[in-house]
This record gives C-alpha cells, structure tokens and sequence, in this order.
C-alpha cells in the first residue's frame, strides 16, 4: 500500500513539472513576443527610410555606371571625328599631288587616271565629311545625355544625403534601445528548445502584423479576432499543452499568463 501511494506521489510530482514546463514555455513566448514587438515598433518608426537610401544609393550607382559609359561612347565618337578629319586632309594632298601630276602627262590616258583618282578622293571627302556630321550629331547626343544624367546624379546625390542624415538621426535615438532588446531576444530564444523557436519565428514571419504568440481577449483571438470555443479556452488555461489559433495558427495565452509576464517586468 505504501509502495502504492509513493508511486501517485511521484507520478503527480512529474506531472505538475511538465505543468510549470509547459507554462513556463508559455510565459517565455509570450515574453519573446513582447520583446520582439517593440524591436518591431522601433523598426516602423524608421519606416521606409532604409529602403529608400538603399533605393538611391542603388540609382546613383546606375547612373555613374551610365555616365561612364556614355563617356566611353563620346571618347570613340571623338576618336571616330579625328580619323575621318585626318583622312581628309589625306585626300586633299592627293588631290594636290594628283593635280599637279595632270601638268605634266603625255596623253589622254593619264589624264584620265589621274582625274579618276582626284574624282575617287573627292568622294573620300564626301563621305568622311558625312560621317563626320553623323558622328558629331551622336556626340552632341551624348553629351546632352551626359549632362542630363549628372545633374539627375546630382540631384540623387543630395536626397540621399538628406535621407541619410534623416535615418542616421533615427538609429542614433533608438540603436541603444535595440540593441538592448535585440540582446534580450536573443537571451529568450536559448531558453526554448530550436523546434519551438522555429514554429514561432515561422508564424511570426507570416503575421501580417508580427505577432506569433497573443492573448485572448474578449473570448477571441488577440490576432485573428475569431472565437475560440469554450473547450479550446479551458485547455489554454490548463497550461498542459501549447495551443494555437485554428483559424490563424498563432500560439494562444491567457491572462494569467500575461499578467505573469507583466508581473516579472
């Protein structure tokens, strides 16, 4: 008989520990939760504004990438220009040459040669003279793109030195805070075994609003908003298992669980 009853007693002492376990698991989420909701608020406070330096910082690279590269395009339209001048200065000597070859021919024949070859380097001319308009035309084009896109640059370069100095203001407020409360999440997370921090950060990633672990409230879901039945409200305040929303998949605490933790702050 005696052996019997130190058997119960032993038996209801694991079972009121695996109690306090799971609702000291409860009490640990729900306290993780809070922490990671006011990192959550410090990070909306900054709201769009490492986005939107990111963003520029991004547009100014491409643009300082496009302006050197419109800079390679005007050096070859310049390189192009100075070809097609030289070579009409070349054709011009040839024709001064040829001319004054045709002083002295003996017959028809070289005249004729001669005239062909003058005829031959004045339509050199003709078109180097065209390309060179097609070449400057292009040139002006680029430069034109160029000045446009230094001063976009420019511009760019001044929000983002605006939107920097708006941002560096914001983290110097609130780092020392963040960090604290980064620090103390972490220190949350070794105190739960890796399956249940998983499932947590795993509801908390699809959270519309970050929230993995709430409270009921009103008889609801604190994330939802959708009834719970009565059964389901019993069992999370039996503290025995962890429970979640059947509706949005959150985990579910009571008040007592949530007044504890606002107890121990």
């Amino acid at each position: 008989m005696e052996k019997t009853l130190k058997g119960n007693k032993t038996d209801e002492t694991q079972v009121e520990n695996l109690e306090l376990s799971i609702e000291r698991k409860l009490m640990t989420l729900y306290s993780l939760q809070q922490i990671d909701s006011q990192i959550d608020k410090i990070k909306i406070i900054r709201g769009e504004l490492p986005l939107e330096v990111q963003d520029l910082e991004d547009e100014i690279i491409g643009l300082q990438t496009r302006i050197e590269k419109f800079d390679e395009e005007v050096k070859t339209y310049e390189k192009q220009i100075a070809e097609k001048k030289l070579s009409i200065k070349e054709s011009n000597a040839l024709i001064k040459k040829y001319e004054e070859q045709q002083m002295n021919v003996r017959n028809n024949r070289e005249y004729d040669s001669i005239t062909k070859e003058i005829d031959f380097q004045n339509l050199e001319i003709q078109l180097s003279e065209k390309r060179i308009k097609e070449y400057t035309f292009n040139l002006e084009a680029k430069l034109d793109q160029i000045r446009e896109s230094k001063s976009l640059l420019k511009e760019r370069e001044s929000d983002l030195r605006i939107k920097k100095a708006e941002l560096n203001d914001i983290v110097e407020e609130t780092e020392k805070e963040e960090n604290a409360l980064i620090k103390k999440s972490k220190e949350y997370n070794t105190l739960i075994e890796e399956r249940l921090v998983m499932a947590y950060n795993r509801i908390r990633l699809n959270a519309r609003n970050g929230l993995g672990v709430v409270q009921i409230e009103r008889d609801a879901c604190g994330g939802c908003f959708n009834k719970i039945p009565p059964q389901h409200q019993l069992d999370i305040r039996m503290h025995k298992k962890i429970i979640v929303c059947e509706y949005c998949g959150r985990i579910l605490v009571d008040d007592e669980i949530a007044n504890a933790v606002k107890g121990e702050k």
